[in-house]
């Protein structure tokens, strides 16, 4: 049975109302490992949430899903430890997963590797907005899946690759939440960090009813997998910003 979000909620509330619901989750072959930062990272969440996510947001930046060097190790969205640690100024206790991969292991803030795509996002933010409350002010990060998934031979799985079945109960979860962080925030847009990220912003936000109209969009996303984002990701960033009438300082 799907847990209740009711109106008035906070993120905090939304977010324990999750962690319900993804523990009752089970996945089958190719996933070896599942990850829940909500859970075992959950002091730094809270920490993230409680600084940050206080507020009504005109742009909310969703991403994906937990890479393994960002909030894997964190609980923020694209959490590269060095951005959540001394730009974002965040610290919490983060604990061991239930079932750790040991070629995936979780060791927090002290993580000595760094991901791209978390560098990436934090610095150009860091260098167009100067200060983290600057970019709060207006702005929120979320992670459609709050989930990472991890194969036999410790390579990470992306929510788009599960099976058809796996897929179906977790993005029924993962929809419910997202509606529930755009009823909160009462965001003016969506920008989707990503191809699926926009997908599913488009079926989420499309679909179901809303207190609000609410612009879709999209940002390229700083994975080092995409070649484009090789050759000057921030421009792109600039650029996909400015055609969404998102003012930059």
């Amino acid at each position: 049975m799907a847990a209740r979000y009711s109106k008035g909620m906070s993120l905090r509330r939304a977010t324990a109302t999750a962690v319900q619901e993804l523990r009752a989750l089970e996945f089958g072959p190719p996933v070896a490992c599942v990850y829940n930062p909500l859970e075992y990272a959950a002091e730094l969440h809270a920490a993230w949430l409680e600084r940050y996510g206080r507020g009504k947001k005109q742009v909310l930046l969703l991403g994906m899903n937990p890479g393994p060097f960002g909030m894997v190790q964190t609980g923020v969205p694209f959490g590269e430890v060095e951005a959540v640690r001394s730009w974002l100024g965040l610290r919490g206790r983060v604990q061991r997963p239930a079932h750790e991969h040991p070629k995936r292991p979780v060791s927090g803030l002290d993580c000595p590797r760094s991901e791209v795509s978390g560098r990436r996002l934090w610095g150009w933010v860091a260098q167009r907005y100067v200060t983290p409350q600057r970019f709060f002010r207006r702005c929120f990060v979320h992670n459609y899946c709050p989930l990472a998934f991890v194969t036999d031979s410790g390579a990470n799985l992306t929510p788009d690759k599960l099976p058809r079945k796996d897929q179906a109960a977790l993005f029924a979860v993962c929809d419910r939440l997202l509606r529930a962080v755009v009823e909160v925030l009462e965001p003016a847009i969506c920008v989707g960090v990503g191809g699926f990220a926009e997908q599913r912003l488009h079926q989420v936000l499309d679909s179901g009813p809303m207190r609000r109209p609410v612009r879709i969009g999209r940002l390229p996303h700083p994975s080092p997998a995409s070649p484009a984002a090789n050759r000057g990701w921030e421009r792109l960033a600039d650029q996909a910003f400015a055609e969404l009438g998102i003012a930059v300082p």
